[in-house]
């Protein structure tokens, strides 16, 4: 199912439909501030799990993202210190993923990998920060299960990703066409914060 949204002044009832679909454990393909992404409610476990399956991730071995509307939700899922709040401030929203240790609150599947790290996003989207805001609950977040073979456009038109995916998902938000740019990956769990992955996002220390 494709559903045409912008980036802001949508009609409620279709942002309404997103978010429901979101609250019964479906799964969304949605745009983002760097590439098109796949994601469900964070803390339905067995939505989490199902796109671990589809993306043939070992959440013990991989890194789960999530995404949230403000850095008061962020401290909510992540221990955050005082110098990476700052950090944070300085850079969200915005194109990057911070690694941070994940607290309780979040779903058991997250807390699987060693030091229970979890990456954050705050993407800067309008419609995709809205859509967090109404749900009121962390996006679990991760890239399309694109293949090799897959040509460029699979991962950035909505309508060949909709043909691709669609058939796995519950819904793919139609937002235009999207990028190939990847976020700038952060390690926040030590004193020094280390870039793991330079991406779109120059970071600000």
């Amino acid at each position: 199912m494709l559903l045409k949204l912008y980036a802001k002044d949508n009609n409620p009832r279709d942002m309404r439909r997103v978010v429901d679909i979101l609250n019964d454990g479906g799964i969304v393909i949605y745009p983002t501030d760097t590439m098109y992404a796949i994601g469900c409610h964070a803390l339905k476990e067995r939505a989490v799990e199902r796109i671990c399956k589809l993306k043939k991730l070992d959440p013990a071995k991989s890194h789960l993202s999530i995404i949230c509307y403000d850095l008061s939700s962020i401290s909510e899922y992540a221990r955050i210190s005082t110098p990476v709040f700052k950090l944070m401030k300085r850079n969200l929203p915005g194109p990057f993923t911070f690694i941070l240790p994940g607290l309780s609150r979040l779903p058991k599947v997250f807390r699987s990998r060693q030091g229970q790290e979890v990456g954050i996003r705050m993407p800067d989207h309008p419609l995709l920060r809205e859509i967090a805001r109404q749900l009121d609950a962390p996006i679990m977040t991760t890239t399309l299960p694109v293949t090799d073979d897959m040509e460029p456009e699979y991962s950035t038109d909505p309508e060949l990703i909709d043909e691709a995916f669609g058939d796995m998902v519950d819904l793919v938000i139609d937002g235009g066409i999207g990028t190939l740019d990847v976020s700038t990956v952060v390690r926040c769990t030590d004193d020094e914060p280390e870039i793991l992955r330079q991406g779109k996002g120059e970071l600000i220390s």
